[in-house]
């Protein structure tokens, strides 16, 4: 049923379905693992059993998370080898190192102490275990680290050789590739937004219980340190945003063409399109609102600066305006609405007013899953506005697949939908119902079985045979280990 479909299409719905559906849990595990750092650092500096409940509350969800990420990932690797063999083949010596070291740095350490952080609160020092909290923290963001110096890499390749066979081979020094033209400030611009992400998701938990509870401590704790992220974090990220068009600006001109919606030259300074229907067979924006000059201000700090349009590259060239335009769109007005909610709760704060304003309470919630539509938004604009290229203007996508049958294809893309549907729709749901209940004091954390982990040989003690074991003590001796 799938024989005339094209299989280039489909292998780019797979990994753009996958990928979008992976991109939303570290950019969640990643500023989670960081508030729980901080969360725990706050508790261990102050002694207050506020910060611990929060801790436990949220470690809970991390956890779900941190597993679905993993879980998603890996199907990247099977594309790699599957759909895009031919990527793989050709940039394997540059792009095949960079993922290796991710795993070696990053995921090995994350896995070495996310044992300890999950479950070892009662089994190992306050101190240590704040210390493995950390590495988790510092193991997401050195992964981030290297999955975007990939990337950054396909956007703007440096450092490299071409070999006789058509292989990108590395060059006299690594850090040239590493640290290409785009990485730095991509870095910024998505640790940022990782942690916005999660700061919106903090805030409309925490608005959700006070709609409840106005008097719930844990929910006014949670909304206050979310509002105070917002209010700092948002206007820093709309800053590395533009820092970061500059750079797109300089080395892939043509993505900013299609984000501006410029399909001509503005030699006397170009309008900031607002809104419009992106018309590529007519090469003009129907139904325009525009600010005249206003692009070349923002882009070259100068109104009557030019500004080249699509105009001036091979129709084959230009990337899917229309996509690009309005995902672009979403991500910029999404920033704005954070800024403004940030400010708004600001103005509650220095009113005295924080835990007065409903109203405030839901316009938090609706914000909360605006984080994931903002993160996804500037992912799409990134990849899709590097079309028709993978590596940019050296290896075309359409040069970069596998020489695979549309159905076969198909095939996998279809088992992907259901099955990912089916379970990480389930880890979803289990992370909103752990959600909707209200953090208390006295919170639990991570557990394993009342009966401890299957043993291979022997019988599995019960809690009455292993009295000792802060897992099955009671409560109030759990406490106690707690430091309350």
């Amino acid at each position: 049923m799938f024989e005339h479909f094209d299989a280039l299409v489909l292998a780019r719905i797979q990994f753009a379905f996958t990928v979008s559906f992976h991109f939303i849990f570290p950019s969640f595990s990643i500023g989670l693992a960081s508030y729980l750092a901080v969360l725990e650092g706050l508790w261990l500096k102050t002694g207050k059993s506020i910060y611990l409940d929060l801790f436990k509350y949220w470690i809970k969800i991390f956890a779900i998370a941190f597993a679905m990420g993993v879980v998603s990932g890996i199907v990247m690797s099977y594309q790699f080898g599957t759909n895009w063999a031919v990527f793989s083949d050709k940039t394997g010596p540059v792009v095949g190192p960079l993922m290796a070291y991710e795993v070696l740095t990053a995921f090995f350490l994350e896995a070495g102490f996310l044992g300890v952080m999950l479950f070892g609160m009662n089994k190992v020092g306050k101190g240590l275990h704040f210390a493995a909290t950390c590495m988790v923290a510092l193991g997401t963001l050195i992964s981030a680290t290297w999955i975007l110096s990939v990337n950054s890499w396909m956007q703007t390749p440096a450092g490299f050789e071409l070999g006789a066979n058509g292989q990108f081979l590395p060059g006299p020094s690594w850090w040239a590739i590493v640290f290409n033209p785009s990485f730095p400030i991509r870095l910024m611009h998505t640790v940022t937004a990782s942690y916005l992400t999660v700061a919106f998701v903090v805030g409309g938990v925490g608005a959700w219980h006070l709609l409840r509870d106005r008097m719930n401590p844990h929910a006014r704790k949670m909304f206050s340190m979310a509002m105070w992220m917002a209010t700092v974090v948002a206007p820093v990220q709309i800053f590395l945003g533009d820092t970061h068009g500059l750079n797109t600006l300089e080395h892939q001109p043509q993505k900013v063409m299609a984000m501006e919606g410029h399909f001509q030259s503005h030699p006397d300074g170009a309008p900031l399109i607002l809104f419009g229907i992106p018309n590529s067979e007519e090469k003009r924006v129907d139904y325009a609102i525009e600010i005249p000059k206003a692009s070349s201000l923002i882009l070259k700090h100068d109104p009557d600066a030019p500004l080249a349009g699509l105009d001036t590259i091979p129709d084959d060239e230009e990337p899917p305006v229309g996509i690009v335009f309005w995902s672009f769109r979403i991500m910029v007005g999404i920033g704005f609405a954070m800024l403004g909610l940030g400010l708004w709760s600001l103005t509650a704060r220095v009113r005295g007013r924080l835990y007065d304003w409903p109203l405030l309470y839901r316009a938090a919630l609706v914000m909360a899953p605006s984080g994931f539509v903002a993160v996804i938004a500037g992912w799409i604009t990134t990849e899709v506005g590097r079309q028709p290229y993978v590596v940019y203007n050296l290896l075309r996508t359409a040069d970069a697949a596998s020489p695979l049958d549309a159905p076969a294809v198909a095939a996998s893309l279809l088992a992907f939908v259901v099955v990912y549907f089916a379970v990480f729709g389930a880890g979803v749901w289990y992370i909103l119902h752990l959600m909707h209940k209200p953090p208390h004091a006295g919170e639990y954390g991570v557990k394993r079985g009342d009966t401890g982990p299957i043993r291979t040989a022997g019988i599995t003690p019960g809690p009455s045979q292993n009295p000792g074991d802060p897992e099955t003590m009671p409560r109030d001796h759990e406490e106690a280990i707690d430091g309350r």
